[in-house]
Parts: structure tokens; sequence; C-alpha cells
């Protein structure tokens, strides 16, 4: 292998853990939205095609099918990598590992995926659809813990089966929901497909609910295991996720019922609700993708973290870290110069202390956890102003609308601090930076604020008029918590991440909340806009708050 082809090798087997995350989370959005589709184009579009018209009957079916070829193309793109990284790793022919599990698995939903798009396509009728859906189901359950599972297997795989059907019935139906509800004018056929996909929805939730108390017990197993487990605090993500989501549900349901009684009753909230629904819904997903890298709780017995611990570490507020320890008394630093000493001794050249894309930790030591908390706690105030001053600017306070600007000190603050091995602070170069999982994740999160503090900034003075410019902020806002759900770090401490886990997830779910309430803000007129407007800046105010109580010991 060329030295080019064999470092491009290496940093993709650094980084696949997390790009496997972000994969499969891009074939479960595909896998429901075509399915979604296809269960919305039988159940609901095609009984009332007469009164929906062919235009919505048509971009349903192609809505459908280009998820399907979609889900071919990503899932092809998974399976390639995971058998190009095995293949990399064992040292053996890339042929040689299209028998696995995954691969195998891979392939059939490949097939299937390709099979429904092409059924789509020739409007095929719903016994050869609903079979394929089937068969793309049964494929797509043999990915998920329970083809693991030594105990009570049959039961398992039947759940994860009826889990993912949930919410392809539900999540992955609602783009099309919002795509005909956008294109009706008759105040009939608005309630007719509402109460339809109403009842559809319900089945979806029942659905959810069955499968996932059945796997909390066997996949978590007890309270402990919940609190004290990263599987558990992710399960819990998503459980607050799903409350959302019945939120949102429940208000799109008491539209549906006016329209049963009076078909000119509005629909605007109903859209809105649903477009934000897409979004959660797409956030759960990307969670559920990432519960596939950690080890179900009821596996960990050993460094669970306790109650006392969680509530001692993350919930105890203390005097915020003002100050920084110095660069050189880092682990890294601090071991290079010890081995810098002893070569210089033996007249020799010295080891690197830490070379990055090697598979070891980097050394830490509690200066690295105090720099970590200088961090946390100075990038919590500079979100804690964002949050006040949006805050006095919704309140009235013209010259406040210039709080944006503060996302790009707090941008410059983490590109060089995040890090302080990397450059511009530390001996590890830029591109040599890109092996660690860590370090890229943190340099997305701080491009992030640059984009979006512009971007808001040039919306609130006026100096972008664009109409898509002013979504950039909760988009990324959103975008951001979901990453934050995915994010992980390099700790050898099992208990550690878990702490860690503890206090990003709430982080996360702010952003969410964040970004999807300015999102209703720009989409809805009256008082449930006004009160959204106020909801993302507190949530800033409480992310701020967070960090600045973010604790590592």
């Amino acid at each position: 292998m060329q030295p080019d082809n064999a470092n491009a090798v290496s940093l993709l087997v650094d980084l696949f853990g997390y790009l496997g995350i972000l994969l499969h989370g891009l074939v479960i959005v595909t896998q429901s939205m075509a399915l979604g589709g296809t269960f919305f184009l039988v159940f609901a579009a095609r009984p009332f095609a007469a009164a929906l018209g062919p235009d919505i009957l048509r971009r349903t079916l192609r809505t459908a099918a280009i998820s399907a070829f979609c889900l071919v193309l990503v899932e092809g793109v998974n399976v390639t990598l995971q058998t190009a990284i095995l293949a990399s790793t064992l040292d053996m022919p890339a042929a040689d590992m299209l028998d696995a599990n995954f691969a195998v698995a891979g392939l059939a939903k490949m097939a299937a995926a390709a099979l429904l798009g092409l059924l789509l396509m020739r409007g095929a009728g719903a016994v050869p659809l609903l079979a394929v859906c089937a068969a793309e189901l049964a494929a797509a359950t043999l990915t998920t813990h329970a083809r693991a599972r030594l105990d009570h297997n049959a039961l398992l795989l039947g759940v994860e089966f009826l889990h993912q059907l949930g919410a392809a019935i539900w999540i992955g139906g609602i783009p099309c929901f919002v795509m005909a509800v956008g294109r009706l004018s008759s105040g009939t056929a608005l309630r007719d497909i509402g109460g339809r996909f109403s009842r559809i929805s319900i089945a979806g939730v029942a659905c959810i609910l069955l499968s996932g108390l059945t796997m909390t017990v066997f996949y978590i197993g007890s309270w402990q295991a919940f609190y004290g487990t990263a599987y558990g605090v992710m399960v819990g993500a998503k459980v607050a996720m799903f409350a959302l989501l019945l939120c949102l549900g429940l208000g799109n349901f008491l539209v549906t019922e006016r329209l049963r009684r009076d078909p000119n009753v509005p629909v605007l909230r109903l859209r809105r609700f649903a477009e934000i629904e897409i979004g959660i819904g797409f956030t759960v997903f990307f969670t559920a993708a990432s519960l596939t890298s950690v080890p179900p709780g009821i596996d960990l017995t050993q460094d669970r973290a306790t109650w006392h611990e969680v509530v001692a570490r993350d919930f105890t507020p203390r005097w915020p870290r003002l100050a920084s320890p110095d660069h050189d008394r880092l682990g890294i630093p601090a071991l290079q110069a010890q081995l810098d000493r002893e070569a210089a001794a033996r007249a020799q050249t010295p080891r690197a202390a830490f070379v990055e894309g090697s598979g070891d930790l980097p050394p830490r030591n509690a200066d690295d956890i105090a720099w970590s908390e200088y961090n946390h706690h100075w990038s919590g105030l500079f979100v804690l102003a964002i949050g006040i001053f949006a805050l006095l600017n919704q309140a009235g306070v013209r010259w406040a609308r210039h709080w944006p600007l503060i996302f790009l000190g707090l941008a410059g603050f983490l590109l060089v601090r995040s890090d302080p091995e990397v450059w511009p602070l530390g001996d590890i170069g830029l591109l040599d930076s890109l092996h660690d999982v860590e370090v890229v994740q943190h340099r997305v999160f701080a491009a992030l604020p640059i984009a979006f503090g512009l971007f808001e900034w040039g919306v609130r003075t006026g100096r972008i008029r664009a109409p898509w410019a002013a979504y950039v902020f909760p988009l990324m806002c959103a975008g951001g918590g979901a990453l934050l759900l995915t994010h992980s770090h390099a700790i050898a401490n099992v208990k550690d991440q878990l702490l860690i886990e503890w206090t990003h997830t709430p982080l996360a779910l702010a952003a969410i909340i964040a970004g999807w309430s300015r999102w209703l803000e720009l989409r809805l007129p009256g008082r449930i806009a006004t009160a959204a407007a106020w909801v993302w800046p507190w949530c800033f105010v409480v992310i701020g708050f967070l960090l600045i109580f973010y604790r590592e010991a």
C-alpha cells in the first residue's frame, strides 16, 4: 500500500467510529422516510386519491421512491466502509468480509430498498409494497442489539421490528403529510387526510411505546442502569424527545378533531408543528444510531455511577474556575518535557509523548481537568451573555440586537482552547489532529457558532434580507444539539465518560428546544410565536448556567 493510501486508510479507521454513527443515522432517516412514505401512500393518499388529486399522489410516490434509492446509496456506503475497515484491520481481502452478518444484513436492506423504489415507480399495489417493506424491516432488525443477544433473542428481534415499524409509520410519514397539507385547499380533504394520518400516527406511537417499554426491561433492567450507564442516559434523552413529540402530536390531534367538526379550521399550526416533529424525530434517529455504539446498560455491571455520584458531580453547584493552568503543566507537554530530558541525558532522539491516531488515549492529569473546566466555564459565560442580551433584544432594547456577535468570541475561544495539544497551542499539526474523533467534533462545534452567529447578526441588523437566512440560526442550533448527542470523549474511565454524558445531554436537549422554538417564532403568527420568542433565549441562559457549573472531577 502506498504511503498516501495508508495514511488515508489510517485516518478513515480513526474517524469511522463517529462516521459510522452519522451514516447509521442517515440509514435510519432514509429507511423511515421510504417506509413511512409507502405507508402514507397505501393507507392515506390512495384511499383519498379523488379528493387529494393526482399531484399529491405523484409527489408521495416520488418522495417514497427517492428515499428508497437514497437508502440504497447510504447503506451501500456504510457497508463498503465497514468492509474496508475490517479488511484493513484484519489484513484480509475485502471479499471475505461479505459473508459477515453486518454485510449480509446490509446487502439485504439494499436489495429490499431498491425493489421498493422500483415498485413505487411502477405504481405497484398495496400487497407487494407492504411485503417489501416487511422484508426491509426484517433485514434492518438484524443490525440491532437484539441480533447479538443470547437470551430472549426471538422476542427482542420482534420488539426491534415493532419499534422500527412504529418510527416509520409515524415520523417517516410526516414529510408526506406536510407536503399534502401544504397543497390542499379543500377543508373536507384536509379533514379526511388529517383524520386518517392522526389514526396512523396513533398506531405508530402505540408500537413505539410497547416496544420501548419492553426494550427498557431487557436492555436496561434497573433504575441504577438507567441513570448509571451511558446507554441509560442516552435512552433518557430519547424519552425526553419522545415526550416533546407527543406534545406536538397532541396539538396536531386537537386540530384534526376541530377539523372534523368544522372543515374551515386553519391548519397552519398543524403544518408548523409537523415540521418540528420531523426535525426532532430525525434527531431521535441519530440518537438511536449512537446507542448502537455503546453496550446495553444491563450488560455494564461494573463502573456504574451511583445516584450520589451523579448529584455530587453534575448537579451540585460550585464556584466556576476562571483561572487557567499553565499549558506546559498539561499531561502531554509535561510528559514530553520529561521524555526530552531523559533523551538528552542519553544523547538520544526523544520519542513523542503522544501520536495522534495511534489508538492510545492521551495522558491526562489534574491540570488537564482544570483546563477543560476552565474552557467550559468561560464558554458558559459567553452563552449566558448571549441569552441575556437576546432577552433584552426581545424586550425592545435596540442595541442588544448585536448579541449574535458574541458567538464569534465564543468560536475563537473554542478554536484556541478546546484541544491544547493541537495547533495553535500544541505541537500536533491541524491535519494530523484529524485522526482524533474528539478533535474533529470540537472543530465542528467551534465552526457552527461562526456560521449562525454571522447569519443571525446579518438578519437582526437587516444586512441580510434573504428569507432563508433567518432559518440558519434555528437549524444550526437544533443540528448542534443533535451532534452533541453523538459526541464522544477519549477517556479511559467508563464512569467519568458517563458523568460527562450527564452534563452534555441536558445541553443538547436545551439547544434542540432553542432551535425549534426559534423556528416556531419565524413560522407561526400569534400567541404561540410570541411565547416561542421568549423560550429560546431562556434556553441559552440555561445552557450558560449548565456550562458554568460543569465539572469533570
